[in-house]
């Protein structure tokens, strides 16, 4: 079921109950209203004959004084009393009501000339014993729907007086007619005006999903086509997001275009050095021993290099996203085996260590990795018998040698893939060592700042890595050669 769909219904099914709740109020309010005036107009022709025996309107004895008896009219006469013998003969269910005196012993009596009695139920034989109390109730007669008021007369037993219902229920069923028709025409109204609020509500998001599609089935076009942006509410607030995760994802794609143009490039030149020895060494026994000994670790070095950059490389497309289970790592025991390794392979240099216990949550063969090509690049431009300062306080890691320091135009690039300053064409390396350390510092959450110290020599820093200091003591100071 499509969203406009159950939107339409949704505004249907409201009106529908708004609609039945307002006809069902209406309809038992106007019951109410003319039930009581029937009950009112029941209780107006049963206080004259109630009067005429002294008794009030709710059955009770009345404080004024009783009409005599008529001359004529013996105790123990049906009447009673009550006057009603006079009344002029009438239609079952007429105007002026009907009567009908239920006696304790069970006999009935109705007025002369009346052919017709108020047929007796349990509760006004009940009521009729004791000749006390009083109520209502609805009864069908010979098929006319009449309502009677029972009223108890003492030692007489009981009177009933009824009048017809029949104007009563034809006013309600025209008016049930009349709000179901209404009724119907607001839900069906409903639901059209919610259908034109839906197409016009849902008009923007249509548009938004036939854009989508479109790119989802051309991803070239991820390049220049983004959704319209109009006006400031939230479906606006929804295509600038959408807007902005295509420029996200653009430049993700476009980094990665990136990397597999730079490494398919510099994979070509290891790639035709050994091809070219290769085919030197077919002819071998024309070359001196020196000559072989030579080409034979040529092949070897390029190898190394191409095994180093095919590692950078996968280290790369890797991303910023973690791929083990981060867990605890002493950081400070991570550069302090770093810092034991670069002096194992660059034994002319002296590495002065200052580093306070730090522990940080990530992966330790990322953290270990980036520390390492700090280092490493350190220790590339370090001038013989220079001296590497590693620092490591408040969860920052600070490298510095002592070499020529980072060319301005070369500054703002010191992190990219592949860049490699002038000086540095002619040594070792790929250029994705630094590019290494950036992608690992920002897949911990931190961020990865390069500089040129004010008294020479540049200074490579990671920060915002640490979550805690541990150990005792706050430093450890240590110069190893």
């Amino acid at each position: 079921m499509s969203l406009r769909t159950r939107m339409v219904l949704l505004a249907g099914v409201a009106v529908a109950i708004a609609a039945i709740a307002v006809a069902v109020a209406s309809y038992a309010g106007t019951r109410s209203e003319l039930q009581g005036q029937v009950d009112q107009s029941l209780q107006s022709l049963a206080k004259g004959p109630l009067g005429n025996i002294g008794m009030g309107p709710h059955g009770g004895r009345s404080p004024l004084p009783q009409r005599p008896v008529p001359s004529g009219t013996e105790r123990g006469d049906p009447d009673e009393g009550l006057g009603i013998d006079r009344l002029p003969p009438q239609a079952f269910g007429g105007a002026s009501g009907a009567f009908t005196v239920f006696k304790r012993d069970g006999g009935t009596w109705v007025p002369p000339g009346q052919t017709y009695q108020i047929p007796s139920t349990p509760a006004i034989t009940a009521l009729a014993a004791t000749g006390q109390g009083q109520f209502y109730t609805d009864m069908r007669v010979h098929g006319t729907h009449i309502r009677v008021l029972v009223t108890g007369i003492g030692q007489d037993g009981a009177l009933a007086v009824a009048l017809p219902l029949t104007t009563v229920d034809n006013a309600l069923n025209h008016q049930a007619v009349l709000l179901l028709v209404i009724g119907g025409a607001g839900i069906l109204l409903a639901a059209l005006l919610g259908f034109v609020v839906a197409r016009t509500a849902l008009a923007p998001i249509g548009r938004f999903t036939r854009q989508t599609e479109r790119i989802a089935a051309n991803p070239e076009w991820i390049e220049h086509e983004r959704l319209d942006v109009i006006g400031s509410d939230e479906l606006a607030r929804l295509a600038g997001t959408f807007n902005r995760t295509l420029d996200a994802l653009e430049r993700s794609v476009e980094a990665q275009r990136n990397l597999v143009a730079d490494a398919s490039h510099e994979l070509r030149t290891p790639i035709a050095t050994i091809r070219a020895n290769l085919q030197l060494m077919r002819d071998e026994e024309l070359l001196s021993p020196e000559d072989r000994a030579a080409l034979r670790a040529d092949v070897i070095q390029e190898l190394d290099e191409l095994t180093a950059l095919v590692g950078d490389v996968v280290e790369l497309a890797r991303g910023s996203k973690p791929t083990d289970e981060p867990g605890d790592v002493r950081l400070d025991s991570v550069v302090r085996d770093a810092v034991e390794r670069a002096r194992r392979r660059s034994p002319r240099l002296a590495f002065h260590q200052v580093i306070e216990p730090t522990l940080v949550r990530g992966e330790p063969a990322r953290i270990s990795r980036a520390v390492t090509n700090l280092l490493d690049n350190a220790a590339k431009w370090s001038p013989e018998d220079g001296v590497i300062e590693v620092t490591l306080h408040d969860g920052a890691l600070t490298v510095r040698d002592h070499g020529p320091g980072f060319n301005d135009e070369d500054l703002p690039f010191v992190f990219d893939r592949f860049h490699r300053a002038k000086e540095a064409r002619s040594k070792p390396g790929s250029g994705l060592g630094l590019a290494i350390v950036r992608q690992a510092t920002e897949a911990h959450d931190g961020f990865a700042e390069a500089s040129n110290a004010p008294e020479g020599g540049p200074t490579l820093e990671l920060e915002e890595l640490a979550l805690e200091p541990v150990g005792d003591s706050p430093y450890e100071a240590r110069q190893s050669r």
